[in-house]
């Protein structure tokens, strides 16, 4: 096999999901694409990387320092959905059920995996907490084993917060199912049946 084939195939494999059958695939497909569509995928790729920011405030990924949800006057910023991922806030709002910001943590506790409380962003969480603006916290994170850790502790570090409702989207959603690929009735009729819990 060419060289040449041999290390786009190679680089295409490191995205999740793609082994080298799929890799060379799509190989191939991009050697019979135009040459300034190739070059315009590239480069749209290349300024992704290099320029996406994330959003100050719920860290969301943004090509400012705060995202369209934050700064959209619309939205009710009394209620904040945590999530584990950008992925995960896209799933929820193409439901068109919920209208409240959001928070990114950037994923859950996974000891195994070596990601520690302190690598996510749960105190910008609770710094927003202590505005006295946000009356409830929806946790919609996945049912996973990390997942509920993640939950167990967000539930100890909001019993700070007493004034604060905590509220879990229903668990309608199989057990580690991840929320990202769920579909979207089950995460509305998810969000609609959610329930509080007592810190």
């Amino acid at each position: 096999m060419s060289k040449l084939l041999d290390n786009v195939t190679a680089e295409l494999q490191r995205l999740p999901g793609i082994g080298r059958r799929t890799a060379l695939r799509l190989a191939m497909h991009i050697l019979k694409m135009e040459s300034d569509t190739v070059d315009s995928l590239a480069a749209a790729i290349a300024h992704f990387r290099h320029d996406i920011r994330y959003c100050r405030s719920c860290n969301n990924l943004s090509d400012s320092d705060i995202c369209p949800i934050c700064s959209d006057t619309r939205r009710d910023r009394s209620t904040i959905c945590v999530v584990e991922q950008v992925g995960d806030l896209l799933s929820i709002e193409n439901t068109s059920q919920y209208h409240g910001l959001y928070h990114v943590l950037g994923g859950v506790i996974s000891p195994m995996q070596g990601i520690g409380p302190s690598d996510l962003k749960i105190d910008l969480l609770c710094d927003k907490l202590l505005t006295g603006d946000i009356k409830e916290v929806i946790i919609a994170i996945s049912t996973s084993v990390e997942g509920e850790t993640t939950l167990f502790y967000l539930l100890n570090r909001l019993k700070a917060f007493p004034e604060v409702k905590v509220s879990t989207i229903a668990r309608g959603i199989g057990f580690g199912d991840e929320l990202e690929y769920v579909d979207e009735l089950t995460i509305t009729h998810a969000l609609i049946n959610r329930r509080e819990l007592k810190p």
